[in-house]
């Protein structure tokens, strides 16, 4: 008799939570649904390590393969690090963090909450200054030796909580911008008595473009 198919919840359960990326998903989640669907192998999350994948491989049924090396190697967690005599303040690694991690304002200096930080890397490439680096949190230990439970359910909670942030972020720039052009119609109108129809259709047509783009993309997913 077959293994029951394991649901995403229970395979999203086992994954360490770093939202690395590295398993070539924009989540963690979104690998548990892969694996989920027969879409993606049990061996392609670094952070989880060779532990990690005997722990998927116990709930799928499925061998437990070697780490592919494509997606990365195995080692101790990483924690980043700003170095405040060259931030610039930019706050690109602020939007790349996906749990929070890193706090500071435009023009100022920057810092990583160190218990925060799931050592995802994504804040590296996004520096114009190359001014974080990377230093070993764990040394000597690496996959679920380096990482627990609670700190793995805590970064997925971050996680959420950022992504909700992102999401009303977008929204209300997208109200604003919608106000702003409902607000250049509203002024045609008035200049209608004064300019020439044809332009005043023009911009009409321009604006209305321009907020049926907004709406379009507030009914878009982030």
């Amino acid at each position: 008799m077959s293994r029951p198919v394991p649901c995403a919840d229970a395979i999203d359960a086992l994954l360490p939570q770093t939202q690395c990326t590295r398993c070539g998903y924009p989540d963690c989640r979104s690998y548990a649904e892969a694996i989920a669907r027969g879409e993606s192998e049990i061996n392609r999350c670094p952070p989880g390590g060779a532990e990690g994948v005997v722990r998927l491989a116990g709930l799928t049924g499925r061998p437990a393969l070697p780490l592919d090396p494509a997606c990365g190697r195995e080692g101790a967690r990483q924690l980043a690090v700003i170095d405040e005599d060259w931030c610039i303040g930019c706050t690109l690694c602020i939007k790349a963090c996906p749990v929070d991690a890193i706090v500071g304002a435009n023009k100022q200096m920057h810092t990583v909450i160190d218990p925060l930080c799931t050592g995802c890397e994504l804040c590296i490439p996004v520096c114009p200054v190359d001014c974080i680096s990377l230093v070993d949190a764990t040394p000597g230990r690496s996959g679920w030796q380096a990482w627990s439970r609670p700190e793995a359910d805590e970064a997925r909670q971050r996680y959420a909580w950022h992504r909700l942030r992102v999401e009303r972020d977008k929204q209300e720039n997208d109200e604003r911008l919608a106000a702003k052009a409902q607000r250049k119609l509203e002024n045609l109108a008035v200049e209608s008595k004064l300019t020439d129809p044809e332009q005043l259709d023009r911009k009409r047509t321009v604006i209305e473009a321009a907020m049926a783009r907004a709406r379009e993309r507030s009914r878009k997913p982030g």
